[in-house]
């Protein structure tokens, strides 16, 4: 019985009737981080774990939600008059069914039951896959279509109006638009996406540091406010300019000395990524995976030295992966303070480099990583069994 199968029987069980199965994928980010929300570019690739949402419609105008993660159940009425976050899980699903019902697309309601294998807390975007993997699964049992972008531009909007939660949109995108066995380079002002094969000899080894250190959320929001602030400054130099994504390196030279040195770092990583991603495009386009590793070490680099949002666990994660056979890159994805680490390996190379990093990365920090070895997989669908 395969996942979808296994769920649609705990369905029935739990609620009686036959379900639809939809998923969404997590993602990890291949290069560009901390780029999204300066309107800047990014790489990421969807990956096979996935919140996966079983629905079948209701008699009355109430979602029923269980997670079989957390062993919960939340309903709430979709006709509630002032909704207000629960703070917990259920504020992403709520959230999503209230967007829809604000953007003038009426839905139904619904049981919905919900299994997800994205690991928490380590970057791979498990709130996005909830979002997305529910939003498509209440309009497609209200009968309703959207273009999977405006799906994810609903779910960005709920989670930063309703969740309170301020995100860009590489996540939601990802999640909504990803190809199987590709890359996504995303301008994020624009949202103009394009896709770049991933060599099939190629793996995408994500090592979890299994630490997630609690100045994350914090960091990034201070984060968000430097880079606010030095457009600030330097559009009174720059006329014009909306975000650090509008900024040149040589105008970063030029005008950075009107900067606080802190401010100037943290735009100086935002600037030379942005570079680094388009560099990665074109290295990939024609297959020099060795220059494409190349930017995704310099790119760690920048985020360690000049934004500083790495950690003792991830910089040895990045160093251990770079000193092994097969590996042509490796950095760290997400938001940073813990998580996890992309790494690109020669698929010959896959159990070794796993054996390698678990035992390096627990000799050097007495924790023992968890190490999932993916290819890129499809954005959201619907799943058949």
């Amino acid at each position: 019985m395969n996942a979808a199968a296994g769920l649609a029987s705990r369905f029935a069980e739990l609620f009686g009737g036959a379900p639809r199965i939809f998923r969404a994928p997590g993602r990890v980010n291949l290069i560009g981080e901390h780029t999204d929300y300066n309107d800047g570019f990014v790489m990421p690739a969807a990956i096979q774990v996935a919140t996966h949402v079983a629905i079948a419609p209701a008699q009355s105008r109430r979602l029923t939600l269980r997670s079989e993660n957390l062993g919960e159940t939340v309903a709430f009425e979709l006709d509630e008059p002032g909704p207000r976050p629960r703070g917990d899980w259920s504020d992403y699903v709520r959230g999503v069914a209230i967007t829809i019902g604000r953007s003038g697309r009426p839905i139904s309601g619904a049981n919905l039951l919900i299994h997800g294998n994205i690991p928490l807390g380590a970057g791979l975007s498990s709130s996005a896959s909830l979002e997305v993997a529910v939003a498509v699964a209440l309009l497609a049992d209200s009968g309703v279509t959207m273009d999977p972008t405006q799906v994810a531009l609903l779910c960005q909007r709920a989670e930063d109006e309703f969740v309170g939660a301020r995100c860009g949109i590489m996540d939601q995108f990802t999640a909504c638009n990803a190809r199987a066995n590709h890359a996504l380079m995303l301008d994020c002002r624009s949202l103009d996406a394009a896709h770049f094969e991933i060599p099939r000899d190629l793996r995408l080894a994500v090592c979890n540091t299994m630490v997630k250190h609690e100045l994350a959320s914090g960091e990034y929001n201070r984060r968000r406010q430097q880079c606010e602030e030095g457009v600030r400054v330097l559009s009174e130099f720059i006329p014009g300019i909306r975000a650090l994504r509008d900024i040149t390196m040589e105008q970063l030279q030029e005008f950075g000395s009107t900067l606080h040195p802190t401010i100037l770092r943290r735009c100086r990583h935002v600037v030379s990524e942005n570079a680094r991603v388009q560099a990665a495009a074109q290295a990939l386009s024609r297959g020099d995976l060795e220059e494409f590793g190349e930017l995704m070490r310099c790119s760690h680099l920048s985020l360690r030295d000049d934004y500083e949002v790495s950690c003792p666990e991830l910089d040895v994660m990045v160093e251990l992966a770079l000193g092994l056979e097969g590996v042509y890159g490796s950095r760290m994805t997400g938001g940073g303070f813990g998580g996890c680490t992309i790494s690109l390996v020669k698929a010959e190379w896959v159990d070794s480099f796993s054996r390698a990093m678990a035992q390096g990365y627990e000799k050097q920090t007495g924790m023992r990583p968890e190490i999932y070895i993916c290819s890129a997989a499809d954005g959201a669908s619907e799943e058949l069994f």
